[in-house]
C-alpha cells in the first residue's frame, strides 16, 4: 500500500475513532474532553474523563443541575499542569469552577469570562500568569474571584466595580501594579478584598473604604500611599495595611501623622477639596489663557505663590526620594523573606485555612444567605460559627484518605487542622440528608451551636457547599476515640481501670442532664442516639456525647437509617416499636445499656446481664480484663442503675436528675 493510499484509509479512521456519534452529539461531553486534553495533558489524573462515560455521572469532580447540563467541575488539588482551555466556554450552565491548589499555567482564556452563569471561580494556588482581562465584567453573575498565589501582572480592572454580585476578592501574592479601583466601591456586597504582597501603588479611595458590606480590606507589603480614609477605621482587625511606608493616618496605630505633603497630589495641589475623580479646570478657553491682572500686588502675590509651589515640589521630591530609598532598602531586606513567605503560602495554603468567612454559596439551597436572623440568634453571632469550604478542604487536606476517622451511608468525618493550629473534626454530610425546609434547618443549627458543656463535644463551625452539595460540621477533635474502641480487649489492648470507667459513666450522665435540661439559654432536647460509638474520650478520658442534636438537621429516614445499627446493639427502647417516638426516657433506656456495656467491657448488650443484675450475681459479668479489680460496693450501685434505665416501661424507668442523685449518694 503507497503513502496516498494509506492516507486516505487512516484519516477517516483515525477521525472516526475520535468523533464517536458518543463525543460529536453531546456538545459539552466534546468540550469537557478538550479540557481534559488542556489540564490533563499527559492523562495521569483524569482518567474517569473518557469519551464513553456519562460526565455527569462518572467524570470525578464533575457535577450537573437538574436538566443533566454541567454546573460544577471541583477539581482542586488534583496536581493538575496543563493549561485552561477555551472550551469552557462551551459549558454554557457552569456556576462553579474549583482549579485551585494545581499547578496550571499559562494565561487567562478570555472565553472563559463569557460564563455569564458562573458565581464562583477558584483559580487560587497555581501558576498561572499575563493580565486580568477587562472581560471579567462580562462576568455578571460572579460572587466570589480567587485568583491568589499566581503571576498575574498588570493593573486591577476597573470593570470589577459591574459585578454586583461580587462578595469576595482575592488576588494577594501576584505582580499587580497601579492603583486601586475605586469603582471597587460601588460593590455593595464586597465583604472581602485581599491585595496583599503586590506591587500597587497610590492612595485608598475613599469609594472602597465606603463600601457597606465591607469586613476585610487587606493591602499589606504595597507601595501605597497617602491618607487613609477614616473610613476603615469600622474594620478594626479587618484592615491591614502592614508595609506601606507611604501610608498616614493619626486614627490608625502604628500609622504616622499625614503632614500637609500628603495631602498634595503629584502636581502638587491640595486634594483635600477635589472630588476622587474631578478634572482640574484652569481658568483658559481653547489654548488661550484670560489675561492676568498686571497690577505690581499681583505681580508679587503670583510671584510668592509660584515660589511657595517650587518650594513644595522640591520638598515633595525629598521626601518621594527619601521615602523611596527607604522602601528599595525595605525591599532589599525583605524581598527574598517575601519570596520565601509566598513560596510557603502555597504550600500553607494546604494546611492552614483561609481568613475566608463567607460561605462560598451561589444560589439554590442556601439555608445561609446573609439577611435573615437564623432563627433567632443574630447575624454577628451566626457569623462566628461559618467556615469558607477553602478552609475546610485546607484544614483536611483535600479529604485526605489519610484523614478519615470514619464514615457512614450520609456523612463522613475527617481530622482536620485549623489556620491556628487548632486539631478538629470535621463531618460532612450529603446534601440529600439535611432537611429540606430553610426554617427547619437553622432551626437546628441554633440548636447545635447553642451546646455548651464539659461533657458535650463542642460544635466550632459549619459550612454549607452548593458546589459539593455538602453541609460540613466543624467539632473539636477528641483524640482518644470512642468508647467502642474499649470494649472487647484482648490481653495485649487497652483496658480501662475501674476508676476510669466510673468517671466515665458519671460524666455521661451529667452531659445527659445538660441536654435535658431547659437551663442555660437553650431548650430541653432529646440526644435520640446515645452508644458507645457516640462517646467520644479526651486526653484525660473524660467522656463527651458526640452527634448532641444532630437529628435535628437531617431528615427522617436519614435519622432512621442511622438508628438501624443503634437498635441492633440494644440501645433503642422497647416503647418505640409502638410509638415511633424518642423522649428523654428512650435516652436514658440507652444510658442503662451503656452501663452495663461499661462494666461489663462488651460490645453487645445480652437480656444474661439484666438477669444477672437482678439476681444480684453481676459479679459474674463484671469485666475479667479487670482481674477482680474493682469496687463491689460500686459496681452494685452501677448494675443497680443499669437494670432501673433499662426497666420495659418507660414510667419505671428514673429521670436522669435521679440518676444523678443515685450515683452521688455514697450509701446507695
Amino acid at each position: 500500500m503507497g503513502v496516498s493510499s494509506f492516507l486516505l484509509f487512516f484519516i477517516p479512521l483515525l477521525f472516526t475513532s475520535i468523533c464517536t456519534p458518543t463525543v460529536c452529539g453531546n456538545a459539552e461531553l466534546r468540550a469537557l474532553m478538550e479540557i481534559k486534553a488542556s489540564l490533563d495533558p499527559h492523562n495521569t489524573h483524569l482518567s474517569s474523563w473518557t469519551v464513553l462515560g456519562d460526565q455527569c455521572t462518572s467524570f470525578e469532580g464533575v457535577g450537573c443541575n437538574a436538566n443533566g447540563q454541567v454546573a460544577n467541575i471541583s477539581l482542586q488539588g488534583k496536581g493538575l499542569s496543563g493549561k485552561l482551555s477555551p472550551a469552557f466556554y462551551q459549558l454554557k450552565q457552569l456556576t462553579g469552577l474549583y482549579l485551585h491548589y494545581n499547578s496550571l499555567s499559562g494565561g487567562f482564556p478570555r472565553e472563559i469570562l463569557n460564563l455569564t452563569e458562573l458565581s464562583d471561580l477558584y483559580l487560587n494556588v497555581n501558576n498561572l500568569s499575563g493580565i486580568i482581562p477587562i472581560e471579567v465584567g462580562n462576568m455578571e453573575n460572579l460572587q466570589v474571584l480567587q485568583l491568589s498565589y499566581n503571576q498575574f501582572s498588570g493593573s486591577i480592572p476597573t470593570q470589577l466595580g459591574s459585578l454586583k454580585k461580587l462578595s469576595v476578592i482575592s488576588l494577594q501574592s501576584n505582580h499587580l501594579s497601579g492603583a486601586l479601583p475605586a469603582s471597587l466601591g460601588d460593590l455593595t456586597l464586597l465583604t472581602r478584598l485581599d491585595l496583599s504582597f503586590n506591587h500597587l501603588f497610590g492612595s485608598i479611595p475613599t469609594r472602597l473604604a465606603d463600601a457597606p458590606m465591607l469586613q476585610v480590606l487587606d493591602v499589606r507589603n504595597n507601595t501605597l500611599s497617602g491618607k487613609v480614609p477614616i473610613a476603615l477605621k469600622r474594620l478594626s482587625g479587618g484592615f491591614r495595611f502592614e508595609n506601606n511606608l507611604g501610608l498616614c493616618g493619626a486614627e490608625f496605630e502604628t500609622l504616622r501623622a499625614c503632614s500637609a505633603l500628603d495631602q498634595l497630589n503629584p502636581d502638587g495641589i491640595p486634594m483635600k477639596n477635589i472630588p476622587e475623580t474631578a478634572d482640574l479646570k484652569l481658568n483658559c478657553t481653547n489654548t488661550r489663557c484670560s489675561k492676568s491682572s498686571k497690577t505690581p500686588e499681583a505681580s508679587v502675590i503670583v510671584g510668592v505663590i509660584v515660589a511657595i509651589i517650587g518650594l513644595s515640589v522640591i520638598a515633595v521630591l525629598a521626601v518621594s526620594h527619601y521615602l523611596y530609598r527607604e522602601q528599595k532598602l525595605t525591599d532589599g531586606l525583605a524581598t527574598s523573606d517575601r519570596r520565601v513567605d509566598e513560596l510557603k503560602a502555597k504550600e500553607a495554603c494546604r494546611k492552614n485555612g483561609s481568613p475566608l468567612i463567607n460561605l462560598e454559596y451561589a444560589s439554590g439551597w442556601d439555608p445561609l444567605a446573609e439577611g435573615r436572623r437564623f432563627g433567632g440568634v443574630s447575624q454577628e453571632i451566626m457569623r462566628s460559627f461559618r467556615f469558607n469550604l477553602e478552609e475546610i478542604e485546607s484544614a483536611t487536606q483535600y479529604f485526605a484518605p489519610g484523614n478519615l476517622l470514619g464514615k457512614s451511608v450520609f456523612s463522613a468525618i475527617h481530622k482536620g487542622m485549623l489556620r491556628d493550629g487548632t486539631v478538629v473534626a470535621i463531618k460532612s454530610i450529603v446534601k440529600s440528608s439535611c432537611k429540606s425546609e430553610e426554617a427547619e434547618f437553622l432551626k437546628g443549627l441554633n440548636v447545635l451551636t447553642a451546646l455548651r458543656h464539659e461533657n458535650v463535644v463542642r460544635l466550632r463551625g459549619f459550612c454549607c457547599s452548593k458546589g459539593r452539595g455538602e453541609c460540613f460540621l466543624i467539632y473539636d477533635f477528641v483524640p482518644n476515640g470512642n468508647l467502642l474502641r474499649y470494649l472487647d480487649m484482648k490481653d495485649d489492648g487497652l483496658v480501662l481501670e475501674w476508676s476510669t470507667r466510673a468517671s466515665i459513666i458519671n460524666g455521661i450522665v451529667k452531659g445527659i442532664e445538660y441536654l435535658h435540661s431547659s437551663k442555660l439559654n437553650k431548650p430541653a432536647m432529646v440526644h435520640q442516639n446515645i452508644s458507645v460509638k457516640n462517646v467520644l474520650l479526651d486526653q484525660r478520658f473524660k467522656p463527651l456525647l458526640s452527634d448532641s442534636g444532630l437529628h435535628q438537621l437531617l431528615t427522617k429516614d436519614t435519622v432512621f437509617s442511622a438508628l438501624k445499627a443503634s437498635a441492633a446493639m440494644g440501645y433503642l427502647a422497647p416503647e418505640y416499636a409502638t410509638t415511633g417516638r424518642f423522649t428523654q426516657k428512650s435516652d436514658i433506656y440507652a444510658f442503662g445499656v451503656l452501663v452495663f456495656q461499661i462494666i461489663s467491657g462488651k460490645r453487645k448488650f445480652a437480656s444474661a446481664a439484666r438477669f444477672a443484675a437482678e439476681s444480684c450475681t453481676f459479679v459474674d459479668f463484671i469485666d475479667p480484663n479487670l482481674h477482680g479489680r474493682f469496687c463491689e460496693h460500686e459496681a452494685a450501685k452501677f448494675a443497680k442503675i443499669a437494670l432501673m434505665c433499662t426497666h420495659e416501661s418507660p414510667d419505671q424507668r428514673p429521670s436522669v436528675e435521679e440518676v444523678v442523685q443515685e450515683l452521688g449518694n455514697p450509701l446507695s
